[in-house]
């Protein structure tokens, strides 16, 4: 079984509490489920938020969905970039699987689709 890490982004219309943890909880739960995941087979998850964001922690809504109050999470800030997607929560889940880097499901929601085009559709 390898570590392999599974991406994803959604946007935000507002920093606000609500849209961070409805936004959060909605990108971790497609992840999960275009994955099939168990979160016995995460090892952790890395949250990061655009330096606009700073109404809440997005980790507040991953420990909401059962079971995962036990995943070790961290948020961090992104990177302040001129000209960078605002508004933007990132996810990256280091995951125990067999499954090959060319069948897991990165998923990306809402405005954040334009960072990876290629994956936003899958």
């Amino acid at each position: 079984m390898k570590v392999r890490g599974i991406r994803g982004a959604v946007t935000v219309d507002a920093n606000t509490s609500d849209a961070i943890f409805h936004a959060t909880k909605q990108l971790m739960e497609e992840i999960i489920e275009r994955n099939q995941l168990d979160c016995d087979n995460v090892a952790s998850v890395l949250l990061t938020m655009t330096p606009d964001l700073t109404a809440s922690f997005p980790a507040k809504a991953v420990r909401s969905i059962p079971g995962w109050q036990w995943v070790p999470l961290m948020c961090a800030v992104e990177l302040n970039i001129e000209g960078a997607l605002p508004r933007c929560i990132r996810v990256l889940l280091h995951v125990n699987t067999d499954q090959p880097q060319d069948e897991l499901n990165h998923v990306y929601l809402g405005g954040a689709t334009v960072l990876r085009p290629d994956l936003a559709d899958r």
